[in-house]
């Protein structure tokens, strides 16, 4: 759980609740049935009109997860450049195979590390495992931005509903001037919640989750160049030495993987090594 964006989120609501409950004791005039239907409504209904549905609804999923960390943050980072640094010790002692048995014991679950271990093992160079490995980390971002977008768009499109559920609100208003004056004020209502409504789902619900998702593809996508790197390294037969200092040079020094730091040990087998 993302303690930060809870903790926003309780910070924002506090701040809307607070003066509403300062000035009436009815909350319930900021409720409104039909400025909910036509906000939300209208905006999904968008959404499905403009892309396949298939892509909504995993965007959509998206929108819970803003609220949890990410799975990949500056120590996985150097946990990473750790780990490619193991396994160079690895290869120049035992060879290429004895990668592919660390892996098989291990049963990574992760896609991608897998994907370039297989690479190594087959025996492709450095250059053309970068170039693989690169169409694979491209692309995968390329498709998870379609969420972005979609969010995105869904944060555009809830004022521009609020706005048409404030017109209608207005031509209720006007058709009963010269009617039923009792109707005049929740025709009104509706014609401010809708917009309150669709500024709200924006600021606080999709553009936020689209910040936050871009946010953490980005990351992703980093930490994915990172391993690539190490693997293409691992493929020339680089020093574990020399892969650290690489794997650094794309790090934040506050972060980078130092092995004269390591447990006694891990140092004593890399002497072994």
């Amino acid at each position: 759980m993302s303690i930060g964006t809870v903790l926003a989120l309780i910070i924002c609501l506090v701040m809307f609740i607070v003066p509403v409950a300062l000035v009436t004791h009815d909350a319930m005039m900021f409720f409104s049935v039909e400025g909910v239907f036509i906000v939300i409504g209208g905006t999904l209904a968008s959404a499905f009109i403009g892309y396949q549905a298939r892509y909504v609804l995993l965007a959509l999923k998206e929108i819970p997860g803003m609220f949890f960390k990410p799975t990949i943050d500056r120590n996985v980072l150097t946990v990473e450049t750790g780990k490619i640094i193991r396994w160079g010790y690895l290869v120049k002692k035992h060879g290429i195979l004895a990668l592919e048995r660390e892996i098989k014991s291990q049963k990574l679950q992760d896609h991608f590390l897998n994907y370039g271990v297989e690479l190594v093992i087959t025996g492709y160079t450095g250059d053309e495992i970068r170039r693989m490995l690169s169409a694979a980390y491209d692309g995968a971002y390329g498709r998870a931005m379609v969420s972005t977008a979609i969010l995105k768009d869904l944060g555009g499109n809830a004022p521009a509903f609020g706005m048409i559920g404030t017109l209608i609100g207005l031509v209720l208003m006007m058709a009963e001037l010269g009617g039923d004056p009792k109707a005049i004020g929740p025709a009104f209502a509706l014609a401010l919640l809708t917009t309150l409504y669709g500024v709200f789902l924006a600021r606080i619900v999709f553009l936020p989750a689209a910040s936050k998702y871009s946010q953490k593809q980005g990351i992703q996508r980093f930490r994915n160049f990172l391993v690539s790197e190490g693997f293409a390294l691992l493929a020339e037969h680089k020093s574990p030495r020399y892969i650290q200092d690489r794997m650094n040079s794309f790090l934040d020094p506050n972060i980078h993987y130092r092995l004269d730091k390591q447990q006694p040990e891990a140092a004593a087998g890399r002497r072994a090594a």
